[in-house]
């Protein structure tokens, strides 16, 4: 099997590259990376000599030999996407780039080369909006809240659109709020471990009881692994583990295993259109015989640990830009 994987350089498409080397023998994946913001190339220097795995830089966006590398590979597995919120209030560009027109330039690049390739467009849960109750279908309306989510929301419908218009085989699959090693520091769980190690406040938007449902990083690989073989064309597939848990306590849980104290915590101003609960029903995936199998708070420790041993890898990152309490409010 060959796979082209896009954006194997950040948090979840280097986790996902890692764990298929180790899981299938007979496979070569090629990555595209731009390394732009939140890509790291650590993430991948160990298997960087792996004659499986090849890197190119590019954008794939732009990239003017996008067409002759897909028409050479099996599957395609776009993870390239800018997904931080803040940065989109403050910049929605890049991530109409990224994106929307990633999405657009692979899209075009299949059709005209080899239809044949099945196309995985891995979505959010924050194309959704936030639900109070119940917890959101593949058929529930799109209702994006910000411009990251208008623009994974855009690329879905287009995906839509070329499955339907040109028969291509596009899968889309939808995950909740994921976490696990090499995650970017701006992200909720990182950052507070990462402040948490400086005794520096620990930021948490308006009143911290926004709930997300906790996804490991590696039950997230694994989905989409299971979804290469048991999905059908023009299907969409929520991704969820059931750890629905509010900011406040996660962060809580981050401080007590570091011992560290709770009035770390600090609130601050919340940032606009901050969605108050995501929940995904994922019945239609498990029907396929996928489940997650980490359990929560083995792999939150299990996360928390692999930051305090691995200082260096943060530290990659750690501008007082990432590691600022609140981006967005201080750079209006």
């Amino acid at each position: 099997m060959r796979l082209l994987v896009t954006g194997g350089l950040g948090f979840i498409g280097s986790n996902f590259i890692l764990h298929l080397l180790v899981i299938e023998e007979d496979v070569e994946i090629l990555n595209i990376d731009n390394i732009g913001l939140g890509a790291n190339p650590e993430n991948l220097r160990e298997v960087q000599d792996d004659p499986r795995y090849r890197f190119i830089k590019g954008d794939i966006s732009k990239m003017t030999s996008l067409k002759q590398i897909i028409s050479d590979v099996d599957v395609v597995v776009n993870l390239a996407a800018e997904t931080h919120v803040d940065r989109s209030i403050l910049n929605p560009e890049p991530f109409i780039n990224s994106n929307y027109l990633g999405t657009y330039n692979l899209l075009e690049c299949i059709r005209k080369t080899n239809n044949k390739i099945k196309y995985v467009q891995v979505s959010t849960d924050e194309v959704y909006g936030d639900i109070l109750e119940g917890s959101f279908t593949e058929k529930s309306l799109l209702k994006p809240s910000n411009p990251y989510a208008a623009t994974k929301a855009a690329a879905d419908l287009l995906c839509h659109s070329y499955q339907r218009t040109y028969g291509l085989d596009i899968i889309i699959t939808r995950c909740t709020n994921n976490f696990g090693p090499r995650q970017y520091p701006e992200k909720l769980i990182p950052k507070t471990i990462i402040r948490a190690t400086q005794n520096l406040p620990i930021p948490i938007y308006g009143t911290g009881e926004n709930i997300r449902d906790w996804l490991y990083v590696l039950d997230h690989c694994s989905a989409i692994l299971h979804l290469l073989e048991h999905s059908a064309p023009g299907q969409t597939y929520n991704i969820s583990a059931g750890n629905e848990i509010s900011v406040n306590t996660i962060a809580k849980t981050i401080l007590e295993h570091m011992q560290k104290p709770l009035d770390l915590m600090v609130n601050v101003a919340d940032r606009p259109g901050h969605d108050t609960r995501y929940s995904l029903d994922s019945t239609k995936l498990r029907k396929t015989g996928w489940k997650p199998t980490h359990d929560f708070s083995e792999a939150l420790h299990y996360t928390i640990d692999w930051y305090l041993e691995n200082v260096d890898y943060w530290r990659y990152y750690a501008t007082q830009e990432t590691l600022s309490e609140n981006p967005w409010k201080e750079k209006k």
